[in-house]
């Protein structure tokens, strides 16, 4: 009885079969090297006005206007960020700001959190509707509302205070509520049934079990909150007059009328003071940040 030969390939499709490898190989490595090509030119683009606005930062004056312009300054001018520091009045900026941006953020999270809660775990007659109003004021712009904002808070004599800054936050933000509520209901409804049957109430569900699972949804409402806040020069333009209460972007805006192109360099050194804060919070709070817009609307 004669035992079964193994299969033995043949040198032709050995070779065939290499050949097709190295050829993928081949396509896979050229596909990758012109992706990430393309990625770093397309980042080039973003990059380039970081670079010039600190290589502006630390020239001369005479090397303001030269063309071609001079990416490496020579001498480095590092006083400059301390020109800019004292002479732009830049730390009052910078409190006015801070006074501004923290009870924000802290109204934000309170106002929208509660309202979010209630649109995704509390039922109750009308929700959906109410809660389609909310999304629609969205389209709204919302410098439509200034006018009418401006007459109540003059009115009511907020003018030239931070109130009119700071009290919108603490009533609610539709594209807050909305990521927030995306993400209350894609978290167990189990964990609020157990709770309540342990006799809690919804604050208390609210309170104890909800807000610690959205850290991720509520640092990126922070987050969102504290750039809009910080960034903002339209409203502290309306409504601040007084010079000792200008916040950074209306003061930066004030330093360039006031000392012009000559001292364009205390500009771009007070720009890349004022970006600073916001690009280190960003460092250390991205992994939050990513995870809570990956974690929203998974339901819904």
């Amino acid at each position: 009885m004669s035992t079964p030969s193994a299969y033995v390939v043949p040198a032709s499709e050995g070779s065939l079969r290499h050949q097709h490898s190295l050829r993928f190989r081949a396509t896979a490595a050229l596909s990758a090297l012109l992706k990430y090509g393309a990625l770093v030119l397309l980042s080039g683009f973003f990059i380039l006005p970081w670079v010039w606005m600190l290589s502006t930062s630390l020239k001369n004056p005479n090397e303001l206007a030269i063309w071609p312009p001079i990416w490496i300054p020579n001498p480095i001018r590092w006083d400059n960020y301390i020109s800019a520091f004292k002479q732009a009045l830049f730390a009052t900026y910078v409190l006015n700001t801070l006074i501004v941006a923290l009870p924000s953020v802290i109204g934000a999270v309170l106002s929208n959190t509660l309202v979010a809660y209630g649109f995704a775990r509390v039922r109750w007659p009308g929700r959906d509707a109410v809660f389609a109003v909310v999304l629609a004021t969205m389209i709204l712009p919302g410098f439509v509302t200034f006018i009418p904002l401006y007459i109540i808070f003059s009115r009511i004599g907020w003018v030239n205070t931070y109130l009119p800054l700071v009290a919108p936050a603490w009533l609610g933000n539709a594209f807050y509520i909305f990521l927030l509520r995306q993400f209350f209901m894609g978290l167990p409804q189990e964990l609020s049934d157990a709770a309540r049957v342990d006799g809690a109430s919804d604050l208390g569900i609210f309170w104890r079990i909800i807000l610690p699972l959205a850290k991720p949804a509520i640092a990126v409402v922070a987050l969102f909150q504290f750039i809009s806040s910080w960034n903002d020069y339209f409203g502290p333009l309306i409504y601040l007059s007084d010079k000792a209460r200008y916040t950074i972007s209306l003061g930066i805006a004030n330093m360039q009328s006031t000392y012009g192109f000559m001292n364009f360099a205390w500009i771009m050194a007070a720009t890349v003071m004022s970006v600073l804060p916001i690009v280190i919070l960003f460092f250390f709070a991205q992994r939050t940040f990513i995870e809570g817009i990956a974690l929203t609307g998974l339901k819904g």
